[in-house]
């Protein structure tokens, strides 16, 4: 398969690239910068397309079969970025996806979608921003997955996780864990059309996503 990543000098896509060289997925990165480039080559990543989510992106669809929007502006940016990236930056990788015929689109958005407003009040734009991104991706047509992680923490992956459509408690999970389970959920068919929450737990990620 071959596997945009978009975003893919962030902490999650990074760790992302890394999983997916065991695999015989072949990784395109988009980054924002050319220097970043070798770097990302020496993570696994089999080529690397420089395109800025505030411009034009849909040309690096081209003969992609699956597309993973793990870009983000970050949790210091005001509205405005936010929305730009978080929001239109995966509207229009969605829409260049279906230009191209890319029919599988993975992405990551975060728990507290359901509920933007009850969320932390300096964080309320960045889940209100997901939120919409989320919904327009599932009304996409495109064989959507939508990974709704906890509170992201920079530990080494435990391998094991806790995932439902919706989790009732709030939790931590490592960047590098939520990289494991998109690159699982890339060849687990049954996480197609399914949303779901994330965070650590004692089940293996398979496991946990063949039970969805």
């Amino acid at each position: 398969m071959n596997v945009l990543v978009i975003g893919a000098n962030g902490k999650i896509a990074r760790h992302l690239v890394e999983e997916l060289k065991e695999t015989d997925h072949h990784v395109t990165a988009l980054i924002r910068k050319e220097e970043q480039s070798e770097e990302l080559k020496s993570l696994g990543a089999d080529e690397t397309i420089v395109r800025d989510l505030e411009g034009d992106i849909s040309d690096a669809f081209a003969g992609k079969d699956a597309a993973v929007f793990a870009a983000g502006s970050g949790g210091h940016t005001g509205p405005d970025k936010t929305t730009i990236i978080d929001l239109w930056g995966s509207r229009k990788s969605v829409e260049a996806s279906k230009a191209h015929g890319v029919k599988r689109f993975i992405q990551v958005s975060s728990m507290n979608t359901d509920e933007p407003e009850n969320g932390p009040e300096k964080m309320r734009h960045y889940f209100i921003a997901k939120r919409v991104a989320d919904d327009y991706l599932e009304e996409s047509g495109l064989d959507y997955t939508i990974v709704r992680p906890g509170m992201l923490t920079n530990d080494d992956p435990s391998g094991t996780v806790e995932l439902k459509q919706k989790l009732n408690e709030k939790g931590e999970i490592p960047r590098a864990d939520v990289a494991k389970v998109i690159a699982a959920s890339l060849d687990t068919p049954g996480t197609i059309r399914k949303k779901f929450d994330l965070i650590s737990g004692d089940q293996e990620i398979v496991a946990a996503l063949n039970e969805l």
